[in-house]
């Protein structure tokens, strides 16, 4: 098959700059509460972290450009604005919590070593892999994932052929939603428009590839790494739910702990460790690769701009990569509430036919989705009985998700709109 080699090192490589702290210890602990009902948490969670990132893959095989390219249609300076809030929420949350996240599970529990020495010396490291781009697929595709991805396996195997106490019933009031939710910590959505142009720049740094043979890879790489996803996402939920009766804890990386010393005994917290470090790593590269390719492409292409983002960034990774994890979910909720909607409608538009995503479309259903999501967004900021009014007369505002109807209301209206109106030229 042509290419065939290089696909399947970009699916391990994307695999890898998606699979880091939160899609870690976030899918046992899902599974943990939806006990009895883990095959529809995991659905709900398969839709918002594996589809929707794949979807992303798919919409950059399309345009091979960058952040801005893929949310162009809108208008240029929404573009812009809407790159730079991504990107800064990335530097700012997911990438310090890769540190925060390899501190608690691969050091604290076997060296005298403090957080911020952790983090100083987990930049550090980044900085030097950013640094050396060009060798990120090789290296991270080649060697990296093959690893992460054996170690999760062989938990999750062990672990669900283990014989446990019965499981109980799940916490949740609606399960399928709080796994869509919960797939929202993830940043996977947020990770396929910011991985999907590293892998689109690393391709063309690699090999002078054709327009449609980097199309090809990149397409087939979306899917194989999506299918992975799905599998170690499906596995995890299962083995928090396989457990949800044998022990208690309303800590995420307690229970991943307890988890790998379940299935594989003492060395499971050293293969534990060992897998959480490298799935943290892998995508505190990604995030600040591309990060740095987006601030050297509105600078003239100056490695100097890239050099200067990467160290900014390892800064701002130390700074708050220093604190527990359960903070840093807690403050990254509002900022998900606010990038995440329009994130997840840029995503699908851009990976529709043009027919049906023209510029106008894109820019009415962007618009009513920032606008319909603003509740989602405020209910962290002001007291919840302020808007009980007004979520109350939206649907499904009550579960965080006011928008959908909305944006999928005037999707269908403006293209029926646009129709008629060619319809009634044709006819003229």
């Amino acid at each position: 098959m042509k290419h065939s080699k290089q696909t399947f090192i970009t699916a391990f490589a994307l695999f890898s700059l998606f699979f880091g702290a939160g899609n870690l210890i976030l899918p046992p602990f899902l599974g943990y509460n939806a006990g009895n009902s883990w095959g529809l948490v995991t659905l709900g969670f398969a839709l918002s972290a594996v589809v929707i990132p794949v979807l992303a893959i798919f919409g950059y095989a399309k345009i091979q450009g960058t952040m801005k390219d893929f949310a162009n249609k809108v208008s240029p300076l929404f573009a812009v604005v809407y790159s730079v809030c991504v990107y800064v929420i990335s530097v700012a949350l997911p990438a310090p919590r890769t540190a925060s996240v390899t501190y608690e599970m691969a050091i604290q529990p076997y060296f005298q070593l403090s957080s911020l020495w952790t983090s100083i010396i987990y930049f550090s490291l980044v900085l030097v892999f950013v640094l050396n781009r060009n060798k990120i697929l090789n290296l991270i595709g080649k060697f990296l994932t093959p690893l992460i991805i054996l170690i999760l396996l062989f938990i999750i195997g062990v672990g669900l052929f283990t014989e446990v106490s019965p499981i109980n019933n799940s916490i949740f009031d609606n399960t399928f939603t709080e796994g869509i939710l919960e797939g929202y910590q993830t940043f996977d959505a947020i990770g396929g428009v910011l991985v999907g142009g590293v892998i689109v720049i690393s391709l063309s740094l690699q090999s002078n590839y054709s327009f449609t043979d980097k199309k090809s890879i990149i397409k087939k790489a979306g899917f194989l790494s999506g299918l992975g996803l799905l599998l170690i996402y499906g596995g995890l939920i299962a083995l928090g739910a396989h457990y949800n009766g044998s022990f208690q804890t309303e800590n995420r990386t307690e229970l991943l702990s307890f988890l790998s010393t379940e299935t594989l005994g003492n060395i499971g917290t050293l293969f534990l460790g060992i897998l959480v470090a490298l799935a943290c790593f892998t995508t505190a590269v990604g995030i600040l690769t591309g990060t740095a390719d987006f601030v050297k492409g509105i600078a003239n292409n100056s490695k100097f701009a890239y050099t200067i983002t990467v160290v900014f960034g390892s800064i701002i990774g130390v700074a708050i990569g220093q604190f527990d994890v359960h903070y840093i979910i807690n403050i990254a909720l509002p900022a998900l509430m606010f990038i995440y909607p329009i994130t997840i409608v840029l995503i699908l538009l851009n990976a529709l036919p043009k027919k049906w995503a023209s510029k106008t479309v894109f820019k009415s259903v962007v618009l009513v989705t920032f606008i319909f999501s603003i509740p989602d967004f405020l209910q962290f900021l002001i007291p919840e009985e302020n808007l009980k009014n007004i979520k109350s007369i939206i649907p499904f505002s009550e579960n965080s998700m006011g928008w959908v109807l909305p944006a999928v209301l005037i999707f269908v209206i403006v293209n029926l709109w646009k129709n008629f109106i060619r319809q009634n030229e044709e006819n003229d």
